[in-house]
């Protein structure tokens, strides 16, 4: 199921854009703006709207830490702010002064990738803010773009329609005819996937166009081969233009939005349809899953953007697609702690979790001194990687394990002075009195609320008190 939870409704043009990161929400508008919320509540930040782009701001996006913000604009720039204060950092201009069409951060944010109408792309330098490499698609306006979550190549897509795979010294490495009438977007899953009967590595990747399709991809690589994009599958559950999908965080799910004014999520795994939304009254223009939680945003040229909450146990089947549990990782053998380094990119730590009998127990009880003290790590580059996986993957159990009715609907977090407000719903106290310190309408319901009395609810309190005492057990 997903449920509508909140509406934004702050900007006065098409939304073109929403991205996540663990913190914060932030969207993008023909508007000019760009407005950054808390993911706490969905309060709008005290410095946002950002307002410095002098044209329509088409994308926006965080880098992978979230401690940056980066957007690009018709007015031929991109810029990086500061998300904790709304700082403007820098200001990049394009070559050629043509507008930026999209925007994405390298995996280790050290690069920012724009790409604009004239079919220029750029990568910069993030830290010195200086025009690192540059290259141009052979035809049409750059539409679309992504980075491999090794940051080793990435992916750009063109109005001419085809899909183009680049390296870091912004070297051609491939290029396909993708989508007859352009491409409008393409994303690659987080989880790179290791081929046990052939020995291929290969990084799944969604695209979608004018023609109505979303088409799902396999970039492999092999020494012999090289880099080749393959055809896997074309997903049919639109009747009109696609203009955005994305990759859930674990990949098993891929969202797409349309002309068509609606939202559908796929399961990658068999291609079925697990959802259609239909709430948007225009295009549905973007689309973006949270990273550490069960969120979506969609938005539209309605000027909105809906937050949806997600029940990932659930599949179009009727059956339970659950994700890792807290006791399914616990219960992790050595081998399943090798297919899970091998899933994060990090195969090169097979060996060296075997030799300490790592399993899945004892992955999560791993700090930083015991990976640099126990298990030699010597790169604090490394140890930070593997310790941000293994954080994921305690974030993703934790959230996954609490009974969905224990949490907050609007922190998502499992509460501890539960109340019932008078549109029927259980909210935490502190949550809850700040939401309507701001407004006077229902957070599942965006309806006005009758009355701004808050009542204990302390049956459920006894609730989550009894299940806390079984986890303790």
């Amino acid at each position: 199921m997903a449920t509508l939870i909140h509406t934004l409704a702050d900007h006065s043009d098409d939304v073109n854009y929403c991205a996540f990161s663990s913190s914060y929400l932030a969207t993008c508008s023909l508007d000019k703006t760009i407005r950054v919320y808390s993911l706490s509540g969905f309060a709008e930040l005290p410095y946002s709207p950002l307002a410095a782009h002098a044209y329509a701001v088409h994308c926006c996006c965080f880098s992978p830490s979230g401690r940056l913000l980066a957007s690009c604009s018709t007015d031929g720039t991109a810029a990086l702010w500061d998300p904790r204060d709304g700082r403007r950092l820098a200001v990049l201009p394009q070559p050629g002064a043509s507008p930026v069409r999209v925007c994405r951060f390298s995996p280790d944010a050290s690069f920012l990738l724009a790409g604009a109408a004239d079919g220029s792309v750029v990568l910069w330098d993030v830290r010195s803010f200086r025009l690192y490499r540059s290259g141009k698609v052979k035809d049409g306006s750059l539409m679309a773009c992504a980075f491999s979550p090794n940051g080793s190549f990435f992916v750009t897509g063109s109005s001419s329609g085809d899909l183009t795979i680049w390296d870091d010294k912004m070297r051609c490495l491939c290029n396909e005819e993708a989508h007859d009438l352009g491409v409008t977007c393409c994303d690659i899953s987080s989880h790179p996937v290791s081929d046990s009967e052939n020995g291929l590595k290969y990084f799944q990747m969604a695209s979608c166009g004018q023609d109505n399709q979303i088409k799902l991809w396999l970039i492999l690589f092999a020494d012999f081969l090289g880099v080749q994009l393959k055809y896997k599958c074309t997903l049919n559950g639109h009747s009109a233009p696609v203009l955005a999908c994305a990759f859930s965080c674990d990949g098993q799910m891929v969202v797409s939005g349309s002309v068509d004014k609606c939202v559908v999520i796929y399961e990658t795994s068999t291609g079925n349809i697990l959802h259609t939304l239909s709430q948007h009254t225009r295009y549905v223009t973007t689309c973006a899953f949270a990273p550490h939680s069960p969120l979506l945003a969609t938005g539209s040229m309605d000027k909105t953007v809906h937050i949806w909450q997600l029940d990932l146990k659930q599949s179009c089947a009727g059956d339970t697609v659950e994700n890792e549990s807290k006791v399914a990782v616990e219960n992790w053998s050595e081998d399943d702690v090798s297919a899970w380094l091998c899933a994060q990119d990090l195969a090169d730590f097979v060996g060296l979790f075997k030799m300490n009998n790592i399993d899945g127990k004892e992955l999560l009880k791993l700090t930083k001194e015991s990976l640099a003290n126990e298990l030699k790590i010597e790169s604090l580059g490394l140890r930070s990687k593997v310790l941000q996986k293994i954080e994921e993957l305690r974030m993703t159990t934790i959230s996954v394990s609490v009974p969905d009715e224990f949490l907050c609907p609007i922190t998502r977090e499992l509460m501890k002075d539960p109340v019932i407000a008078t549109d029927g719903y259980s909210y935490e106290r502190e949550a809850m009195e700040n939401w309507i310190s701001n407004r006077r309408s229902s957070p599942m319901t965006n309806l006005p609320l009758q009355s701004l009395m808050l009542t204990p609810n302390r049956t459920l309190k006894m609730a989550i008190s009894r299940w806390l005492e079984t986890q303790q057990k």
